[in-house]
């Protein structure tokens, strides 16, 4: 039996110690309204200060199974929450722990921190299966949500 994982660990600048301060809170306050509603969306991650008291740099990274759509929820309300603007991505890995045909991999996505929506993303399963499938290389393109 193989088991299956999601790993990442990106940063995300959020501009001063007082809105890292208020993600944390956040985040908390999230994950304890999840465990009492028994459906989990802002999970699947684990949150700390990239640099520990008094940074703006939040670290987000997988706690052994990460949840990329749960990082994606978690961020968009994150950005409303404290008012966030720019582009911001995270990148990720998909692994498994035997080795299995189309067991590994990974993607990226972009998120609009100030439209609150993600703007694209891109798999490595979609992008080699395209590149092989005899697209011209240089036009494979990451699709747009």
């Amino acid at each position: 039996m193989a088991d299956y994982y999601t790993h990442f660990s990106c940063a995300l600048d959020v501009g001063s110690p007082e809105k890292a301060a208020r993600a944390l809170d956040l985040h908390a306050r999230l994950r304890a309204e999840d465990e009492a509603s028994g459906h989990p969306e802002h999970g699947g991650f684990a949150l700390a200060l990239q640099d520990g008291p008094g940074t703006s740099v939040l670290w987000f990274h997988d706690d052994s199974q990460g949840d990329v759509e749960g990082l994606i929820a978690f961020v968009l309300r994150l950005a409303s929450e404290i008012d966030l603007t720019g582009l911001w991505g995270f990148s990720y890995a998909l692994t498994c722990s035997r080795p299995r045909l189309e067991a590994f991999g990974g993607g990226a996505h972009v998120i609009d921190l100030g439209a609150r929506k993600s703007i694209g993303w891109v798999s490595t399963h979609e992008w080699l299966a395209a590149a092989l499938d005899g697209a011209d290389f240089d036009a494979v393109e990451a699709p747009v949500q």
